[in-house]
């Protein structure tokens, strides 16, 4: 396969196991030039057990690295984007995605805002509108179930049959999204899956539901995606192949009380270059 060079475009958490500080490793052992444009740099994640973390937005450096790209002949196979700050941000962020990609260019869009419910700290109906226009341009979003309610405005359950998935699927296909992934979908108690909308193929992969919830898994399920994806394999292949590995990198992380904050998916790298296969690189 020929080489190929992705863009990723999310917040640097310095320690913390989220966001670039996953994607760039990830990205890189698929075998992907992995290109990166922080939208800002925190010390830690944002978890309250880290207490008072630093801060610093770098929206207003996103033009100029945008500029300085375009006068060098920069583009990217793909583009990524994850958790994005502010609309300003977003809009900046739409420019690149028009404009920095190579003909054909994959363009995946992760709108990281929202959970159990409720928008993140700082977001308002105003953020989701810009999400929405965002969501429009890419060939693949991969939201939750929540922020597929926001970005639809279908009323948010937590418990729901497949015909409410269904109509949920509908409406993000009529936002104009290409692929979309549907992730934390849960049928029964004990599982929850992926829903892969594709060219109006439906499909559902389950796997094992582990009770205790760990940050940053969203950004590690995003991120194998994007490199299983790249990597030649359909949507729904590639989605069972970040589903296995999400699931591996929490298990290999139970038991550490002291690891809280993230999951050890360091140690699961080799064990994620054997599901992509010969196809990696």
């Amino acid at each position: 396969m020929p080489d190929q060079r992705i863009l990723t475009i999310q917040d640097i958490s310095c320690v913390g196991q989220c966001s670039l500080t996953v994607a760039l490793p990830i990205l890189s052992v698929c075998g992907l030039e992995t290109c990166v444009l922080p939208s800002a740099v925190l010390s830690t994640h944002t978890a309250a057990a880290f207490g008072e973390y630093t801060f610093r937005d770098l929206t207003e450096d996103i033009p100029a690295i945008h500029r300085h790209w375009q006068k060098e002949h920069i583009k990217f196979d793909a583009i990524y984007t994850g958790y994005l700050g502010s609309i300003k941000q977003i809009d900046y962020v739409k420019a690149i995605l028009e404009t920095m990609g190579v003909p054909g260019v994959k363009r995946i869009v992760d709108p990281a805002m929202a959970d159990n419910g409720v928008l993140y700290s700082g977001f308002d109906l105003a953020y989701v509108s810009a999400m929405k226009n965002l969501c429009r341009l890419a060939d693949v979003i991969l939201p939750n179930v929540t922020e597929a309610c926001f970005l639809t405005g279908v009323p948010f359950r937590t418990e729901y049959d497949a015909d409410y998935i269904s109509h949920l699927l509908e409406q993000l296909t009529a936002l104009g999204a290409g692929t979309i992934l549907l992730t934390g979908v849960s049928y029964t108690p004990d599982t929850t899956g992926v829903i892969v909308s594709e060219n109006g193929n439906v499909s559902y992969y389950a796997h094992r539901k582990i009770a205790q919830g760990c940050h940053g898994t969203g950004d590690v399920y995003a991120s194998a995606f994007v490199g299983a994806w790249m990597n030649g394999y359909s949507a729904y292949d590639a989605a069972k192949i970040a589903a296995d590995y999400t699931v591996r990198c929490i298990e290999v992380t139970q038991g550490d009380e002291s690891h809280w904050y993230g999951v050890k998916f360091e140690q699961v790298l080799p064990e994620l270059i054997q599901m992509i296969g010969p196809k990696a690189g």
